[in-house]
């Protein structure tokens, strides 16, 4: 572990690690190619002051100056920035997912292309209860994107990532897994201690976790938020780096990684219990 990454850790315990920073800066601390999988929620560029449906009442989808509307260049420019130095800390046959709706995933889309990365798959998340379209003007948006990517070694050659293809079958009831998932939106009980505007559910997260990582890996956030990544990795028995520059996210996700750890506990005394 360098200096920079001594000096911007929040918490660490084990195999879980939270860094309080820019992730601009950061990444480029983090060791060369020693990262197996990346997951990625970055901003959206949907804070432009419009509203929607939460709970059954009318909000501002304003959610944080982060996520302030850019212009098509500077969108572009972003996520490139942050894609190449993603690619940097992957392994050469690891491997990246992105998350994004129609206000970003285009741009992340030429970005992972730009910056030398082959698109594995376009996973499509229907939300099974998605929010109204207040405004009637337009269908209800029910879909988020995931974008699953490898990089590309060579002109020649891509990484041979890793997918457990039987895993993802036996889950799905024998039957091959195909790109469109359907997934609720984040339960409350994963929000009980406290909220993050863009959270994801855990179905999603484990999905992409089990998919694609084994017992070990390490599993790399740069947009950490609430902490969900590095919950699916901890339930899994991935190791986790997760980065975000606001404190009151890191503390969350920290409430989070414990109270599971609490759970877990728990049931391990339950299941002693038992035994005896």
């Amino acid at each position: 572990m360098t200096t920079s990454i001594k000096k911007s850790t929040y918490f660490s315990d084990g195999g879980f690690t939270l860094l309080q920073g820019d992730s601009f800066k950061l990444l480029r601390s983090i060791e060369k190619e020693s990262i197996d999988m990346i997951f990625a929620d970055p901003p959206y560029f949907l804070s432009n002051g419009g509203i929607t449906v939460h709970s059954g009442k009318m909000v501002s989808v304003d959610k944080a100056e982060w996520d302030k509307g850019l212009s098509t260049p500077e969108k572009l420019a972003y996520n490139r920035k942050w894609i190449k130095l993603c690619k940097n800390v992957l392994k050469k046959d690891g491997t990246i997912w992105i998350s994004g709706t129609m206000h970003n995933i285009y741009f992340i889309g030429v970005a992972l292309e730009l910056e030398g990365f082959s698109i594995i798959n376009n996973i499509t998340w229907r939300k099974l209860n998605p929010p109204p379209n207040i405004s009637t003007r337009a269908f209800t948006h029910s879909t988020e994107t995931v974008l699953w990517a490898r990089k590309i070694i060579s002109p020649t050659k891509k990484g041979k990532h890793l997918f457990n293809y039987d895993l993802m079958k036996s889950i799905n009831s024998g039957k091959q897994m195909k790109d469109v998932w359907d997934f609720s939106l984040t339960k409350p009980s994963e929000k009980k201690m406290g909220k993050h505007p863009t959270q994801k559910p855990m179905a999603l997260l484990e999905r992409i976790v089990l998919s694609s990582t084994k017992p070990g890996d390490v599993i790399l956030d740069p947009f950490v938020g609430s902490g969900t990544t590095g919950i699916a990795a901890t339930t899994h028995n991935r190791s986790f780096i997760g980065i975000d520059f606001e404190k009151t996210y890191l503390d969350l996700a920290i409430r989070r990684y414990n109270s599971y750890k609490g759970d877990k506990n728990e049931e391990k005394f339950q299941q002693l219990a038992i035994d005896i």
